[in-house]
């Protein structure tokens, strides 16, 4: 089991900044990659950003050049820095682990975090 927990969103203003952080807890171990995903009002979650334990990334093409994910392994922290926000990215963010063990891929999310970017 891994626990995540989130910090860092609230509400800014057009063209504002944040920081998401998310640190994990319970079976770091199995832990591959961590990412974020948000949910906007009235839409489905989507990915916005992932980091593996080798340190590839990967983001959502509505965050590339905006967004950087980075990743503190020895705090089993996951950040998402967020600059010039735009009200699209008004969502919910989760914070998401994936594990391995012996088998398929669990994922793991945290609570989530409200992120609002007035207009």
């Amino acid at each position: 089991q891994v626990q995540l927990v989130e910090s860092g969103g609230g509400l800014v203003e057009f063209g504002g900044s944040l920081r998401l952080s998310c640190v994990a807890s319970g079976s770091i171990f199995s832990i591959v990659a961590m990412g974020w995903y948000r949910r906007p009002p009235g839409k489905q979650r989507e990915l916005v950003a992932t980091i593996t334990n080798k340190g590839m990334t990967n983001y959502a093409d509505s965050v590339t050049g905006r967004f950087t994910i980075s990743r503190d392994n020895a705090k089993n922290t996951v950040s998402l820095q967020m600059n010039n926000l735009k009200p699209e990215d008004t969502a919910v963010y989760y914070c998401n682990a994936r594990t391995v063990v012996a088998g398929p891929f669990v994922d793991y999310w945290g609570q989530g975090t409200q992120v609002t970017v007035s207009s």
